[in-house]
């Protein structure tokens, strides 16, 4: 993972991937009929989908009639509930049908982290959410958020991103389950899932990404299908990772906010190998985490440097430019 803290910082990882090659599980199905259900759909799990890479717009990111554009000033009105993790966010309607989750704050690295990681999944052909970096103005806001205050009761939070979420229904309809990283090795070619070479790649774009909160919870199955009736059912499942706030630092045992999430001077010095020798990634487990030092096939390996060959240096410096890293201190643990 040597990599630079400046826009060529992708190119000499996809160098170091073109060479050389007890957990906490899901939650427990709570019968013998969900256990069942719950690995048929594992089984026929896709984690990838045919992308053209080099054309991908990292600036403008994913497009849709709910997209942001880059740095686009958003209004909307606070919403009084409990957004779980430990990052600075808050709900915010946008309209009356359109509640949408922040996080803001120029100390806080999920800001860059969830854009850098997103758009570089999504320009992948992986799963990922959709994240915007936009100013927020707060209607509502309390003054305990830390927003720019304004006159009217209104308040400015920038840096800020918006969530979209990924297209899809989530599985199982309650959500709240999520999929261990054990558990790829469920899916089965044979079955219609994706192959180990898919399987291998995603495992080392964690490793890359030093994707350090791994816990079921930051990963997330969806159904392809939205308009499937049955909510038992999933014909098209695909397995993406949810929350990758904490990316683009060193895995640690506390998921540390200033050692896992954009410390750009950590996540140079911290090798995608774990040793010059073997094929195991460099991703020691933290507390939480379901991924520890992954044995990497070299059909993984292949692909995912395939993949990251074909980027652009324009797309790498825009990558990071609206990400905004600029803005984070390249070493926020000296702070």
């Amino acid at each position: 993972m040597k990599t630079a803290t400046h826009p060529g910082a992708l190119s000499i990882g996809v160098v170091l991937l073109a060479s050389g090659c007890a957990t906490f599980g899901a939650r427990v199905p709570s019968s013998p009929e969900d256990a069942r259900l719950r690995t048929s759909i594992l089984s026929r799990s896709q984690v990838w989908a045919p992308t053209a890479v080099r054309s991908a717009d990292f600036k403008a990111g994913p497009r849709g009639a709910d997209a942001f554009s880059f740095r686009q000033t958003v209004e909307c009105d606070y919403v009084d509930k409990h957004l779980d993790g430990a990052s600075p966010k808050f709900a915010c309607a946008i309209s009356r049908n359109d509640d949408v989750k922040v996080k803001f704050g120029r100390q806080n690295g999920e800001v860059y982290g969830e854009v850098l990681a997103t758009r570089l999944l999504w320009g992948l052909g992986f799963g990922a959410d959709r994240m915007y970096p936009v100013t927020v103005v707060c209607r509502g806001c309390p003054a305990a958020l830390g927003g720019i205050e304004g006159p009217g009761n209104v308040s400015r939070f920038d840096p800020a991103v918006i969530e979209r979420p990924m297209r899809g229904r989530e599985w199982p309809a309650e959500g709240k389950q999520g999929w261990a990283w054990s558990e790829l090795n469920i899916v089965n070619p044979r079955l219609g899932g994706a192959p180990k070479a898919h399987r291998d790649a995603l495992k080392l774009l964690a490793v890359f990404l030093q994707h350090t909160d791994s816990k079921p919870e930051q990963q997330r199955i969806l159904c392809l299908d939205q308009r499937e009736s049955r909510t038992d059912s999933c014909r098209r499942p695909f397995l993406m990772i949810n929350d990758v706030g904490l990316t683009f630092g060193r895995a640690n045992w506390k998921n540390a906010n200033a050692t896992g999430s954009v410390n750009l001077t950590a996540w140079r010095q911290t090798p995608v190998w774990k040793d010059e020798n073997g094929c195991v990634g460099n991703l020691p487990k933290s507390l939480t985490g379901s991924l520890d030092d992954p044995v990497i096939s070299e059909e993984g390996r292949r692909f995912l440097a395939g993949l990251l060959a074909q980027l652009s240096d324009r797309q790498i410096r825009d990558l990071f430019e609206v990400a905004r890293v600029e803005l984070r201190h390249p070493a926020p643990d000296d702070d």
